[in-house]
C-alpha cells in the first residue's frame, strides 16, 4: 500500500515539473524578443555614453603622458651581470 502512494507521487511530481517546463518554454518564446530588444538598448545607450564622454582635448600631432610609472629599484642584490659568447 505504502509503495502505490510513493509511485502515484513521483509520478505526479514528474507531471508537474513537465507542466512547468511547458508553461515556462511558451512564456519564454513569448517574451525572449521584448527581453533581448531592453538588453540591445542598454547597451546602445551605454556605448553612446561611453564614447560621447572622451573627446580629445589635444591637437593632433602632440604626445601626452598619462601616467609615469614609478621606478622600481630592487632592495635584493641579484649579482652583476657577466656576458657571454655561445660557443659553437
Amino acid at each position: 500500500m505504502l509503495q502505490n502512494a510513493s509511485i502515484i507521487g513521483f509520478l505526479r511530481t514528474i507531471l508537474i515539473f513537465i507542466l512547468v517546463y511547458t508553461i515556462l518554454k511558451y512564456v519564454m518564446r513569448l517574451l525572449a524578443p521584448y527581453i533581448l530588444r531592453s538588453v540591445a538598448k542598454k547597451a546602445e545607450s551605454h556605448f553612446r555614453n561611453q564614447s560621447t564622454t572622451k573627446e580629445p582635448t589635444q591637437k593632433e600631432g602632440e604626445i601626452s603622458i598619462d601616467k609615469i610609472p614609478k621606478s622600481k629599484a630592487s632592495k635584493h642584490d641579484v649579482g652583476e651581470y657577466v656576458d657571454y659568447e655561445e660557443v659553437d
